[in-house]
């Protein structure tokens, strides 16, 4: 028998007892989709911090509600903060889906569900043409154009959108709860259309573990390098930052530069460059910028554009990849500013012409959309850039890209700042694609 002094201490730490018992967290949280790179397909991705089944139910809109499910797995991330935070991040891939058909679904388990979300699927022929939003370094603080992404997401202006690199700023940090916060803010986004990524180099604490355990990229290669088809174009996403990690392994340079190669080798075979004609890269550090800083783009030649020979064995860089298998058009983020360039291969500009400059370029177009919003503001331009600088802007916003046809894109720029104003547009147009376009 405890003694009544006894019982009374016990009775006075009970509240203290009852509050150190740890929530259950069997809801799905952070839901996003992405595209598996295989045609009628669709990966549903959340998140639980207690370990639940993989479930998606789905249907047809206007059919009945959850008539179809699907099941996959979930992985365990242990994030390497000092509280080993753990989390389960499932991943189940819907297959058989009808192109350009609309499907209502939500995800999670008999533990507990979603809220529902809907999701088209992608249109399965070469003469789609999808809009895009696209932009990097958007953050949990200071997500400036968050909101209007948002809302045109939701009013269904969009098929796709193309995060090029620098999410949360940082994921990792507070034990990676700004990771998942930043997960949860873009949901009303990416819960709704498939949201691609590339890394950037705020990912990159503990191996880009975040960025690799969070993602579901099409391949096998932890989201890091990956491609895809969609209407006339073949996506590339690849990782900038394996020029400047090497930490973490300098053979991912050539792992990549070899993929590369070879995905490109494929995509200009005759019968493939002939269905989808256009070739669109994504990459967070650009080739080239005029900001004001201190990045390898400003200072001196940028290692993603001519390697790096200060390493062995020297590693090649990608502009002359490129330039040899005629990739059209190269978006860029990293720079929180916009700015398009003209034409432009080996530091020289190639216009299509000089009333025309866009109307069959002589080399590559590059996009540079890093001012979705972060913690550290915008960037500033140097006054005096190169020739090859054709539009620069300073306001938080982002981009847009149609892939109308086999011959024409359009991009434009959005300023959040004046409150969704296009303040900048040019339409691609391309009667040849390949090498022989330069000639």
């Amino acid at each position: 028998m405890l003694s009544v002094q006894t019982a009374s201490v016990l009775l006075s730490f009970a509240p203290l007892l009852v509050l150190s018992v740890p929530p259950i967290w069997t809801q799905p949280e952070q839901v996003h989709l992405s595209y598996a790179g295989v045609l009628g397909s669709m990966v549903v991705t959340w998140t639980t911090f207690n370990k639940t089944d993989s479930k998606v139910e789905y249907g047809l809109q206007g059919r009945r509600f959850f008539e179809m499910s699907a099941e996959g797995d979930a992985t365990v991330f242990v994030d390497s903060g000092e509280e080993k935070r753990k989390m389960f991040i499932h991943r189940v891939t819907l297959t058989g889906l009808k192109p350009a058909a609309t499907y209502v679904y939500h995800c999670g388990s008999d533990e507990g569900w979603s809220d529902i979300f809907s999701f088209t699927a992608l249109n399965s022929s070469s003469s789609f043409s999808p809009r895009f939003a696209l932009y990097g370094d958007l953050g949990n603080e200071n997500p400036q154009s968050l909101a209007r992404l948002q809302k045109e997401t939701q009013l269904g202006m969009y098929d796709v959108i193309l995060h090029i690199g620098d999410f949360a700023y940082d994921m990792h940090e507070d034990n990676a709860r700004i990771g998942d916060e930043f997960m949860r803010q873009i949901q009303s986004i990416a819960a709704y259309v498939p949201y691609m990524t590339c890394p950037g180099n705020h990912e990159s604490t503990y191996n880009f573990s975040n960025y690799r355990n969070r993602f579901s990229m099409p391949g096998q290669t932890e989201s890091l390098w990956y491609s895809w088809n969609l209407g006339s174009a073949h996506i590339i996403s690849f990782s900038t930052e394996v020029y400047f990690y090497l930490e973490y392994g300098m053979d991912l340079i050539f792992k990549q530069y070899n993929w590369l190669k070879q995905d490109l080798e494929e995509a200009n075979k005759p019968d493939n460059r002939a269905v989808h004609p256009w070739i669109i890269t994504m990459g967070h550090r650009p080739m080239y910028c005029s900001d004001d800083d201190q990045d390898d783009c400003t200072k001196f030649d940028s290692w993603v554009r001519v390697g790096r020979n200060d390493i062995k064995p020297p590693a090649p860089g990608l502009e002359d990849l490129f330039y040899h298998y005629g990739v059209d058009v190269e978006l860029w983020a990293h720079e929180h500013t916009y700015e398009r360039l003209w034409p432009v291969y080996g530091d020289k500009v190639y216009n299509g012409s000089k009333e025309q400059p866009y109307v069959n370029p002589k080399a590559p177009v590059h996009i540079i959309t890093g001012s979705a919003g972060c913690r550290e503001r915008t960037d500033r331009f140097n006054p005096n850039p190169k020739e090859w600088s054709a539009f620069r802007s300073t306001d938080y916003g982002y981009s847009r890209m149609q892939v109308v046809n086999t011959t024409h894109i359009y991009l434009e720029q959005v300023s959040d700042d004046q409150y969704g104003k296009v303040i900048d547009s040019i339409w691609v147009v391309k009667e040849k694609h390949g090498f022989s376009a330069w000639l």
